[in-house]
């Protein structure tokens, strides 16, 4: 695990320090959860993406014999 250092503005991290009191934690824990949630929902994006991705290339496209072109498309 590495260690990092961040500038929070001296209000702003009292703040977080009465929270984390308050749900029984520490200001270093909800650190780590966030950046597990940042991280987490990052990986899920990537993977929906290369699922969609993986669907796009073994698609078949068959329309059934179906052409359309642009008129067709747009006729009201």
């Amino acid at each position: 695990m590495k260690n990092i250092t961040l500038a929070v503005e001296d209000e702003v991290l009292e703040q977080v320090k009465q929270a984390a009191a308050e749900q029984g934690t520490t200001v270093n824990a909800m650190v780590r959860e966030f950046f597990a949630t940042v991280a987490t929902k990052r990986r899920a994006k990537d993977e929906a993406r290369q699922a969609l991705l993986r669907l796009a290339r073994e698609a078949s496209g068959d329309m059934g014999g179906k052409k359309w072109n642009r008129e067709a498309l747009h006729d009201r």
